[in-house]
C-alpha cells in the first residue's frame, strides 16, 4: 500500500477547515445587516464612504471587506475602494433573487447553536435551554426577532413558489387551508394562479396580524385569516390542507395530534398536503440532512423519511398517497381513510 503524499493529507485538512469556519457565514449576515450591496449598486466605492452611508466605523468595515473579497464576495478596486462581484450581487435588496434578508443575524438563534451539544446529549431544543422559553414564545415577546424571522422566511417561499405552484393541482380545492402560513405569501401565490379558489391563511395571532401580503396580492376577499395553534386545532371546511415548511417543527405526539385535529375536519375526499425536506437514505446531499440538526437546535422538532411520514399518517387516520417531488421541496399528499 502506498504512503499517502503530504499533499494528499493536507487537502482534507484544508477543505474540513473551510468547512467549520463561522467567519465568513456571520461575516455575511454582518454586511447583510449594514445593506453594503446596496450602496455599491452604482459602482466602487471608498470604505470611508461606505462607512459614512452605514453609520459603520470604517476601520471595522474596512476589515470585514477584506475578509468577503478574500472568498469572492466583493472586491477591492483599488485601496480601500470596493466593489460588487457575482457573489455578492444577489445580496443586494433590489436583486430579482434577493438573498439579502435571507441571512439576518440573530442574538437569539446564536446562543442556542453556543448551547448545540445540550441538543445532542439529550435530545432537546438547545433554544429552550438557552433561553428559557421555546422558539415560538421568544418570538411572539421580541417582535423585531419576529419580523427579522418572518422576513428571511418570505425570501425562501419566494424561491419556492416558482417550483411548487406548478407540480401540483391546486385547483381541485374549493378552499385550502394554510397552516403556518406566515404572512401569507405562499397562499397569495397559489389564490392569484387560481381565482376559483378559496383560502384560509392559519398561524399564530401575531404572525398574522399583518396581512398586508393578501392586500397587495389582491387576494384578500377570497382569503379567511384566522389566528391560532395549530398544535390543538385547525380552521374547518376546507377540503385541501397545506403546511409547509412547519410540519417538521412538530415531536412525534405534536405531530400526531396535528393531523387528528386536520382528519376531524377535512372533507372525506380532501387531501392533507405536507411540504418540507423529506429525509432521503444514504450518504448524498440531501437539505433534509441539514435541516434535521438546524430543528433539534431550536425547536425540537426534526425532519422525516417517507417511510416515518406514512407510519404518522396510519396511526392518525391517514394514507400517504404520493409523493410529489419537485426542484424545490418535496409535497407529501396525505387522504383521509
Amino acid at each position: 500500500m502506498s504512503t499517502p503524499t503530504r499533499a494528499a493529507e493536507v487537502r482534507p485538512v484544508a477543505r474540513l477547515a473551510d468547512l467549520a469556519d463561522y467567519i465568513i457565514p456571520f461575516s455575511i449576515r454582518a454586511a447583510c445587516d449594514l445593506g453594503i450591496a446596496d450602496h455599491l449598486t452604482n459602482g466602487p466605492c471608498h470604505v470611508d464612504e461606505l462607512a459614512r452611508r452605514t453609520g459603520s466605523h470604517p476601520r471595522s468595515l474596512l476589515r470585514l471587506l477584506r475578509a468577503l473579497a478574500a472568498r469572492g464576495i466583493f472586491t477591492e478596486t483599488s485601496p480601500q475602494t470596493f466593489d460588487l462581484t457575482p457573489l455578492a450581487d444577489p445580496l443586494r435588496s433590489d436583486h430579482p433573487d434577493s438573498l439579502r434578508e435571507a441571512y439576518p443575524l440573530m442574538a437569539g438563534d446564536i446562543g442556542a447553536w453556543a448551547g448545540f451539544t445540550h441538543s445532542l446529549r439529550t435530545g432537546a431544543a438547545a433554544f429552550d435551554r438557552v433561553h428559557g422559553e421555546d422558539y415560538w414564545t421568544y418570538l411572539a415577546a421580541n417582535p423585531a426577532e419576529s419580523a427579522r424571522f418572518d422576513a428571511s422566511q418570505c425570501v425562501v417561499t419566494r424561491r419556492e413558489i416558482g417550483a411548487l405552484l406548478p407540480a401540483y393541482p391546486w385547483d381541485r380545492f374549493g378552499t385550502l387551508v394554510d397552516v403556518g402560513g406566515g404572512n401569507g405569501a405562499f397562499l397569495a401565490a397559489i389564490l392569484t394562479a387560481h381565482p376559483g379558489l378559496r383560502g384560509v391563511l392559519f398561524d399564530q395571532p401575531h404572525v398574522v396580524a399583518d396581512t398586508d401580503v393578501l392586500t397587495s396580492a389582491g387576494v384578500q376577499d377570497r382569503c379567511q385569516v384566522v389566528g391560532g395553534d395549530f398544535r390543538r386545532a385547525v380552521p374547518a371546511g376546507g377540503d385541501g390542507y397545506v403546511i409547509k415548511r412547519a410540519f417538521y417543527d412538530l415531536d412525534d405526539e405534536d405531530a400526531a395530534a396535528f393531523l387528528r385535529a386536520v382528519r376531524s375536519v377535512v372533507a372525506s375526499d380532501g387531501r392533507l398536503l405536507i411540504i418540507e425536506p423529506m429525509i432521503e437514505p444514504g450518504d448524498g446531499f440531501d437539505w433534509g440532512k441539514l435541516y434535521d440538526v438546524l430543528l433539534l437546535t431550536m425547536r425540537g422538532g426534526g425532519s422525516r423519511s417517507r417511510e416515518e411520514l406514512a407510519a404518522l399518517f396510519g396511526r392518525t387516520g391517514f394514507e400517504l398517497t404520493n409523493v410529489v417531488r419537485t426542484k424545490s421541496l418535496p409535497i407529501v399528499e396525505a387522504r383521509p381513510v
